[in-house]
């Protein structure tokens, strides 16, 4: 791959470095222009927390297995209150049974991070389809072993052992330090390069069909949040991405569309020192270490 000049780097990773450090958090990030091959990153290959960026992979399957004849997205789909995955907003929320298409399923899953969406989706397509499909694209750094719900189940087994409630993301630090949902071995984890690796295959139409491909760049548009990578680039600037959040960890990965016809996947992920989940340091931090690596890969 072709890659910035060396002093072009070094001032890029400072710059980066001192954003994550003045939000007191660590950043791992990784950007790289489309069809280009220039890249720039900062822990680019090391191990991270997902989050709910697991839901790009598990978009890409689910429109990958219809436009390949496997699912009808049509299909009308009844989601009982009991079982939903806890979450803050979607069908997780909801008071009473829902009937949806599988795609409008797949759709919330993606625009609001409707976890028990999600869920539902997961166990139509199967991770071990996902994770059959991110191996044949060469993309073995994403591995996901859980869904939403059997990531919070790691969670209440993890407060259950510390003696605490198991109906809630505990509070205590020390317990949260040691939970299983907060660690990149023992959980949905990737790298920031094998998630822009995943977006630049998914923009060119290579990471399945291109129906599916398409499908997939249309939700993440949709994506409701826009506090984020959002911030950092001004409003000529297309964005279509996914957020992640956990205690602790905010996440975002992306492709930002510049007017003159030039597009960036970037993937940041940020792990700071409290466990607050609204955090606007690090949103802001995610805005701005995304605007660095893309005017850096566009000077």
């Amino acid at each position: 791959m072709t890659r910035p000049a060396p002093d072009a780097t070094t001032d890029v990773t400072a710059a980066l470095t001192d954003v994550f450090s003045r939000a007191g958090a660590v950043g791992r990030l990784h950007a790289r222009e489309i069809g280009t091959g220039h890249e720039v990153g900062l822990g680019a290959d090391e191990p991270v927390v997902l989050a709910s960026t697991f839901k790009v992979p598990v978009a890409l399957e689910v429109f990958a297995q219809a436009a390949e004849g496997g699912l009808d997205l049509s299909e009308r789909v009844r989601v009982p209150v009991e079982g939903r995955a806890p979450g803050p907003t979607g069908l997780s929320v909801f008071s009473h049974e829902a009937e949806l298409s599988l795609h409008d399923l797949a759709r919330s899953m993606i625009t609001v991070s409707d976890n028990a969406a999600t869920d539902v989706v997961c166990e139509r397509v199967g991770l071990d389809r996902v994770a059959a499909r991110l191996g044949a694209l060469g993309l073995d750094e994403i591995v996901i072993p859980y869904d939403c719900r059997g990531i919070f189940a790691t969670v209440f087994e993890d407060a259950a052992r510390a003696g605490l409630p198991t109906d809630a993301f505990p509070s205590d630090p020390e317990v949260l330090r040691g939970v299983r949902a907060l660690d990149p071995l023992q959980t949905d984890r990737g790298t920031p390069r094998a998630m822009t690796r995943l977006l630049e295959l998914i923009w060119t139409d290579t990471a399945g069909p291109a129906d599916a491909c398409a499908q997939v760049r249309e939700v993440m548009a949709q994506q409701v949040w826009p506090h984020r990578l959002t911030a950092g680039f001004p409003a000529d600037v297309t964005l279509a991405g996914k957020t992640g959040t956990l205690p602790s960890q905010h996440n975002e990965v992306g492709v930002v569309g510049y007017p003159d016809g030039r597009s960036y996947a970037v993937a940041v992920y940020v792990r700071s020192a409290r466990f607050d989940l609204r955090q606007p340091l690090l949103d802001r931090a995610i805005g701005e270490a995304a605007r660095i690596a893309v005017d850096a890969l566009r000077g």
